[in-house]
């Protein structure tokens, strides 16, 4: 996986679980990939993914069942959705909304790729 610079990797990978759960990948409920599985897939150290699933845990988005591994919350869902917009509105949007400005870039504009990139990638 590339990192990107300007985030800590244990919250990249934490957005990466939310991700898998988000697109589905991963069912609620279900049992997760290991930290040493997910630490092997991703080139990073054990030590790093345990601490993005104790930030997933704090958030309620995945449970420890102690001698069996990590499952998603019934109702993580929700609990990552609010995460990641959180996470987007301070972060990401306030970028994404200067480049608009900058560059003379019309909402009608952004609304009409908005909907082309929905229908093209997610339907």
């Amino acid at each position: 996986m590339d990192f990107r610079q300007n985030q800590p990797i244990y919250l990249q990978i934490a957005e990466y679980v939310c991700e898998q759960i988000l697109l589905k990948k991963w069912k609620l409920g279900d049992k997760i990939i290991s930290i040493r599985d997910i630490a092997v897939e991703m080139e990073v150290n054990p030590n790093t993914v345990q601490r993005a699933y104790d930030f997933l845990q704090q958030r309620n988005i995945i449970t420890n069942r102690r001698g069996i591994g990590y499952f998603t919350e019934e109702d993580a869902m929700e609990r990552i959705i609010e995460f990641r917009k959180e996470q987007f509105m301070d972060h990401e949007l306030p970028q994404f909304l200067r480049t608009l400005y900058l560059l003379k870039i019309d909402l009608k504009e952004v609304k009409t790729k908005y909907e082309q990139f929905v229908k093209e990638n997610f339907k």
